[in-house]
């Protein structure tokens, strides 16, 4: 069994990752650490020093696996180890991750590059992507079939999968070529929650804000929110990674620290980052202020650490990656809403029915921000939201996709925007 495991970076070798006596270190490439082009594996583990100790990659590995005991159980099971051993996990699911990482043994990296790219590639038909999706949503850990080549692992609770899809075709990819989309199929728990999704990035977009694009596909007798992700790109005649990082990663936090009450960032903490090391820090403050706007807006409750990210490049470009897991409680009717709290405080409340506008002005004191100009933009959202939501399920309606989830939902948010009209007041 390995103790050693190669990182690559949109498939150029960076670094090592030692185990010894279940304790982690992961050691830069001198290669890498010269090259004029080279970016950190996270903001974290900067690359002027060369070896990071185990803290840091065990908080930044189990930051790309599932937020999901069951799915991790799962796979312990499958692959016989240790459902709570990072690296034996990541040995078996980290060929395709989020961001441009790769964590490969050193076997695998020699096929790597002995394999041609054609054999990469195990293309499926429609209804196999719905035989997929169906197993899926029986078994939430069913994340590739057991016969894959290719394995994988992204953030977060939500059965999904992730498939490649390329000249109109869907397929699973491995090594050197990487998932282009994620597909997550509606579940009996949270009913309806996909759909909900769906219509929040809608709904985010329409207000300004950057998101992935988003669509409802059908195979066969199965339905999925497919996602495009947006730390892959096309360049050229091949796909490439974009490398990417939550901020629990960096800020070298577990992943058990994504929610603020829990001793994780808050809003405080992820706009002083984002001064320190965004490429262009006042256009992403506006934008990370924006998406906690739209989630007090929405009842956005989840909207914790790991659900923003940012993206590394080159000669030290970092900005704030597009908004993604978005979702409201609203639909949900088992929910009591005067127990409802948001991820990360507004002017030291967490409570949604609490606050209002002086927590808005106060956040804007404690950040210095522009007042003024802050709680006018929550006013033109708040504003522009009913008839937004409107347009929006006519065209998730039109396209197929009907669930008493969105009926709810969209009522529910027109209250809701009022009432925030009325406390900005």
């Amino acid at each position: 069994m390995t103790n050693q495991l190669i990182a690559l970076l949109d498939g150029r070798e960076v670094g090592t990752v030692h185990y010894k006596e279940s304790r982690l270190s992961f050691t830069y490439s001198e290669t890498w650490r010269h090259d004029p082009n080279a970016y950190p594996l996270s903001l974290s583990m900067p690359l002027g020093s060369a070896t990071h100790g185990h803290a840091r990659i065990e908080a930044f590995l189990w930051g790309l696996l599932p937020d999901n005991d069951r799915v991790l159980q799962n796979w312990g099971k499958r692959f016989q180890v240790s459902p709570k051993n990072v690296f034996r996990l990541i040995t078996h699911v980290g060929e395709d991750c989020a961001g441009a990482i790769q964590f490969v043994t050193p076997e695998r990296l020699e096929m790597l590059i002995a394999e041609p790219a054609a054999r990469e590639v195990q293309w499926l038909t429609e209804d196999d992507v719905a035989g997929r999706l169906r197993t899926l949503r029986a078994d939430h850990s069913a994340w590739r079939a057991a016969s894959d080549t290719g394995q994988f692992s992204l953030a977060g609770a939500q059965p999904k999968t992730a498939l490649l899809f390329e000249r109109r075709r869907w397929g699973v990819p491995s090594g050197r070529i990487p998932t282009t989309h994620i597909l997550k199929p509606p579940t009996g728990e949270w009913d309806g929650h996909a759909e909900n999704e769906h219509f929040s990035l809608q709904l985010a977009r329409s207000l300004g804000l950057i998101v992935p694009n988003s669509n409802i596909l059908r195979f066969e007798d199965e339905i999925a929110i497919v996602v495009e992700r947006y730390d892959r790109a096309r360049v050229g005649n091949r796909w490439v990674r974009i490398h990417q990082e939550d901020m629990c990663q960096a800020l070298g936090l577990h992943p058990a620290r994504k929610y603020e009450n829990e001793d994780g960032p808050g809003v405080r903490k992820i706009v002083e980052l984002l001064r320190e090391q965004s490429s262009s820090a006042d256009e992403d403050v506006a934008s990370f202020l924006d998406a906690i706007a739209f989630n007090w807006l929405i009842a956005g409750t989840d909207a914790h650490a790991k659900n923003y990210s940012l993206l590394l490049g080159q000669n030290g470009a970092v900005r704030l990656a597009p908004l993604y897991d978005l979702a409201s409680i609203l639909p949900y009717p088992a929910v009591e809403m005067s127990k409802v709290k948001l991820a990360m405080k507004i002017g030291g409340e967490y409570r949604l029915r609490n606050i209002g506008l002086r927590h808005w002005r106060k956040l804007a004191d404690e950040l210095r921000l522009n007042e003024v100009k802050l709680i006018d933009r929550l006013r033109t959202m708040a504003q522009a939201l009913p008839d937004q939501a409107t347009t929006i399920q006519e065209q998730v309606e039109g396209q197929g996709l009907s669930h008493v989830t969105i009926t709810r939902l969209c009522t529910r948010l027109k209250t809701r925007a009022t009432a925030c009209q009325r406390l900005l007041k």
